[in-house]
């Protein structure tokens, strides 16, 4: 079964409550490392969405 794409709404959403649990101090050692590969993926999803964004408007812009 193939994962469903996110949206960039949704992982920035993600990130932020990550961001918040972090900041609570009160993150369990164990579930870290797994907070901040999620956030480091969710980061990684966002920066390919910007980038494909910014082609197909350069790619919009260009065709003018």
């Amino acid at each position: 079964m193939a994962k469903k794409e996110i949206s960039y709404t949704d992982a920035m959403a993600e990130i932020e409550t990550i961001l918040a649990a972090l900041r609570e101090e009160n993150t369990d050692v164990d579930t870290l490392t797994a907070k901040v590969k999620r956030a480091s993926e969710l980061i990684e999803l966002c920066k390919a969405k910007l980038r494909k964004t910014e082609d197909e408007v350069e790619k919009l812009f260009g065709e003018q």
